[in-house]
């Protein structure tokens, strides 16, 4: 079977930003900036984005343009023979699998809240309401099943039209959409009264509040969101580079990536921190950010329905953009692993899907008794914990080790890869940093991962 192709470059930079740019960027980043010195964190931030993430989504680019295989085959295509380098090809789907077990029920959270903006329904609530209302909207199995649904319905549907036609037409449209929303909200924040102290206390660089988070804190902090943001480790990037060219270097496309990733993360900051500074409100992170916090601004903002419909819009296309990216990933895997058609691979994946994201979705209510990870935890910590403390940081070591080890498919076979076509080039000088420092920093994020979850 013909692999197919991205049509252009923007759908390749798009969609690869598009896995990459998901909910972690608007309710954790900003929130961590602020509170770990502003600016100084984002230039660490940056330096790690560079020596880490870069040349890791490099790695798995290659890996993909080389093989035009997912990942349950591409091993097999580039691996010396009698190795066992494809083991981790199915873990990588599993991953795939397991990332999207949950993501789909964060998904439906931003659809809902949308509809619940569109109609007004915060109109005139209280903080304490809107804080109802959203363990309200997560007790309700009805609701919460049926939003998970649609987010499923929605990104099978899409990419069973095609990769050009389907998923790359819908994610240019989205993520060129979701940047225009983005500038919009941006510019409405930087005219609110009072909104240039959360500007200052976002962007400028702040000695004593680094301090304060501690400085070994805040560089292991910029060291994990420069890894984790980019979503390295189980083969979506590696899909998005079987679907291309081979007339760019793919250092150089991996910075585009990596710098379309940052800006909607520091733009999430210039959004929220106006707002929040504006309306007096202390901007925590994670879901109450978004499903309390941010809500009960809107309610007391002028016209406060339209710009909370448009947030939520926002929202919901950077998460959409995960799940419809990600969704490709385990649609290529079916095609490649069973030789179905893509159709027959979305339908099948449909159905599985739905059924793996039930617990999840159910966790918060009818399931809200099983706590595996100790009381007060849900199905979905234990889902994200496996995908971002484990798959992730292992899977890229595997990707650096298979890269840059004469037992893998080797330094010679990844550079020539990596810099055929134009564009910014992997130097001879580079190799003794990621054949050898690259991974031991990778072990280090994997080791203070767990230790920071189990330290707790």
């Amino acid at each position: 079977m013909k692999r197919e192709k991205l049509k252009s470059r923007l759908g390749f930079i798009l969609l690869s930003a598009g896995c990459a740019i998901g909910i972690g960027n608007v309710w954790k980043f900003p929130y961590i900036v602020g509170q770990s010195g502003g600016g100084i964190f984002v230039l660490i931030y940056l330096f790690f984005l560079l020596i880490i993430g870069v040349p890791v989504m490099t790695m798995e680019f290659s890996v993909g343009r080389a093989s035009r295989k997912s990942p349950v085959k591409m091993y097999q295509e580039l691996e010396p023979e009698g190795t066992k380098w494809h083991f981790h090809g199915v873990v990588a789907m599993s991953g795939n699998y397991l990332l999207m077990m949950f993501y789909t029920t964060v998904a439906g959270w931003m659809l809902d809240y949308f509809v619940s903006t569109a109609k007004g329904d915060f109109a005139g609530l209280d903080s304490e309401r809107i804080a109802e209302y959203f363990e309200t909207m997560k007790a309700s199995a009805p609701e919460m099943v049926f939003f998970m649904a649609v987010t499923v319905a929605i990104g099978f549907i899409v990419c069973s039209f095609g990769l050009q036609n389907g998923l790359e037409k819908v994610t240019k449209a989205m993520m060129i959409a979701l940047l225009g929303i983005m500038v919009i909200l941006a510019v409405r924040s930087f005219f609110m009264e009072g909104g240039e102290k959360g500007l200052a206390f976002y962007l400028l660089p702040s000695i004593e509040r680094m301090k304060q988070a501690g400085v070994a804190n805040v560089i292991v902090s910029a060291m994990n969101q420069a890894f984790f943001t980019l979503s390295l480790g189980m083969g979506a990037m590696a899909i998005f580079g079987s679907y291309i060219d081979k007339d760019r270097a793919l250092l150089g496309e991996s910075v585009n990536v990596a710098m379309l990733d940052t800006f909607v993360a520091l733009a999430s900051g210039l959004i929220i921190f106006p707002a929040c500074f504006a309306y007096d409100v202390e901007a925590g992170s994670g879901p109450g950010l978004i499903f309390i916090t941010l809500p009960n601004i809107f309610n007391h903002m002028p016209m406060g329905r339209l710009w909370g419909s448009l947030f939520f819009v926002f929202l919901s296309f950077a998460a959409l953009s995960t799940v419809l990216t990600v969704f490709e990933g385990i649609i290529s895997c079916t095609v490649d692993a069973i030789g179905v058609s893509r159709k027959k691979a979305c339908l099948i994946n449909g159905v599985i899907m739905f059924v793996l994201s039930l617990p999840c979705a159910l966790g918060f209510n009818l399931l809200k008794g099983i706590e595996p990870l100790g009381k007060g935890t849900s199905i979905m910590d234990l889902e994200d914990f496996l995908v971002s403390n484990i798959i992730l940081p292992l899977g890229s070591l595997v990707f650096i080790l298979f890269c840059v080890s004469k037992k893998g498919w080797g330094w010679d076979n990844f550079t020539a890869e990596a810099n055929t076509g134009k564009g910014l080039k992997i130097k001879r000088f580079m190799r003794g940093y990621m054949t050898y420092v690259l991974p031991v920093i990778v072990v280090f994020v994997f080791v203070m991962g767990l230790y920071s979850f189990f330290g707790k």
